[in-house]
C-alpha cells in the first residue's frame, strides 16, 4: 500500500475531497433536502399548482438576484433594486392603462413602447449609479443607498402617490400568460439565466467580471478597463430590476408606488445562499438561481405550515450571516 493511499486528503472521504463536494454540490443538496423536508411536512406541496406557484414568486427574485450577481461578483452591492422595481413599474404602466387619470397622454401605447420605457427607466437608474461608483469613486453601498431613496421618491412623484391600475390585457401577458403551459414570467426567468450563464461562462466581459472581483489591481494591470466593467454591471442590474418591475406590475394588474420594498434583500439572499462571494470573484449563475429556489420553497413551505411571515423574515435572516460566515471561513482557509 503506497502513502498516497493512506493519506486521508486524498481519498474519497478525506477533508479536501468533502470540502470539494460540498462547494460543488453542497447548495443543490441543501435544496433537495430542504424540498424533501417539506414535501414529507404537508401534502400539497409537491402538487403541480402549487410547484407552479414556487416558481412565479420565484421568478421575480430570481431576476433581481441574477442582476445583483453581477455586481457582488465584481465586489460590489446594489441596494437600489427594489425602488427601482417600483419606479419602473409604475412609469411603464403609466403607457399601458386604460384609466383616463392615472396614464399619460394617449396611453395606452402598443405593451413594446410600455416595455421599452420601462428598461431604459431601469437601465437609466443603473447607469447614474454606474457612473458614481466607478467615475467618482463612491463605495456603492453609498451610491445605491442613496439611488434607493432617489428612486422611491421618483416613484411617488411620477404616480402622485396612487397606483396605476387597469393595465392592458396585451402588457399583462407578461405576467400572466404562458408558452407551452408554462407561465411566461419562469420563461423570461428562464431566458436571462440562460443569456447570464452564457455571458459569465462564455465571453470576454464575463471572464473580465471575474478577474476584477478576483484582483482589482491585477485587473488594472492586465489592460481591463475596469471603471467600465463596472459601470456596465450596474447597467445590467438596473436593466433586469426594470423588467422584474414590469414582470410585477403585470402580474397583480397595477403598478403600485410601495412595490419592491425590501426586495433588496431576498436577492442579495439569494446570491450569497447560492455561493457568491461578498468579496468578489467566486460565485456562478446556477447557484443564484438555487438559493432564489430555496428562499421561494422556504417562505412557500412556511406558508403552507401556517407560519407567520414574522418568522420566515428571522430564518431568511439566518441564512444570510450563515451563509457569509462560511464564506469569511473559506476565504480565511478554515
Amino acid at each position: 500500500m503506497s502513502a498516497t493511499d493512506n493519506n486521508p486528503s486524498n481519498s474519497w472521504f478525506g477533508s479536501d475531497r468533502r470540502r470539494l463536494i460540498i462547494q460543488e454540490y453542497g447548495i443543490f443538496l441543501a435544496f433537495l433536502l430542504l424540498a424533501a423536508v417539506l414535501s414529507v411536512s404537508n401534502q400539497y406541496f409537491l402538487t403541480a399548482g402549487n410547484i407552479s406557484n414556487v416558481l412565479l414568486q420565484t421568478s421575480i427574485n430570481g431576476v433581481l438576484a441574477i442582476g445583483m450577481t453581477f455586481v457582488i461578483l465584481t465586489r460590489g452591492i446594489d441596494l437600489s433594486v427594489g425602488s427601482v422595481v417600483a419606479l419602473t413599474g409604475i412609469v411603464s404602466a403609466s403607457f399601458a392603462t386604460t384609466s383616463a387619470t392615472a396614464g399619460i397622454i394617449g396611453a395606452p401605447y402598443p405593451p413594446y413602447v410600455a416595455l421599452v420605457v420601462g428598461l431604459l427607466v431601469g437601465v437609466a437608474c443603473g447607469a447614474v449609479v454606474g457612473l458614481i461608483v466607478s467615475r467618482f469613486a463612491v463605495p456603492a453601498f453609498v451610491a445605491t443607498l442613496g439611488m434607493l431613496s432617489a428612486a422611491r421618491g421618483l416613484t411617488l412623484i411620477y404616480g402622485g402617490g396612487k397606483p396605476v391600475p387597469a393595465l392592458t390585457p396585451d402588457f399583462r401577458w407578461i405576467g400572466t400568460g404562458s408558452i407551452l403551459s408554462i407561465p411566461m414570467p419562469v420563461v423570461l426567468l428562464a431566458i436571462v439565466f440562460i443569456i447570464a450563464w452564457w455571458v459569465l461562462n462564455r465571453t470576454r466581459f464575463g471572464r473580465y467580471i471575474y478577474a476584477v472581483g478576483g484582483n482589482p489591481h491585477a485587473a488594472v494591470t492586465s489592460g481591463i478597463n475596469v471603471s467600465k466593467l463596472r459601470f456596465l454591471v450596474y447597467v445590467i442590474s438596473g436593466g433586469l430590476s426594470g423588467l422584474a418591475g414590469m414582470i410585477l406590475a403585470a402580474r397583480t394588474g397595477s403598478a403600485l408606488p410601495q412595490a419592491g420594498i425590501a426586495y433588496e434583500l431576498d436577492a442579495i439572499a439569494a446570491v450569497v445562499i447560492g455561493g457568491t462571494s461578498l468579496s468578489g470573484g467566486v460565485g456562478r449563475i446556477t447557484g443564484t438561481l438555487i438559493g432564489a429556489l430555496i428562499i421561494g420553497v422556504m417562505n412557500n413551505g412556511l406558508d403552507l405550515m401556517g407560519i407567520q411571515s414574522y418568522y420566515q423574515q428571522v430564518l431568511k435572516g439566518a441564512l444570510i450571516v450563515g451563509a457569509v460566515m462560511l464564506d469569511q471561513k473559506r476565504n480565511l482557509g478554515g
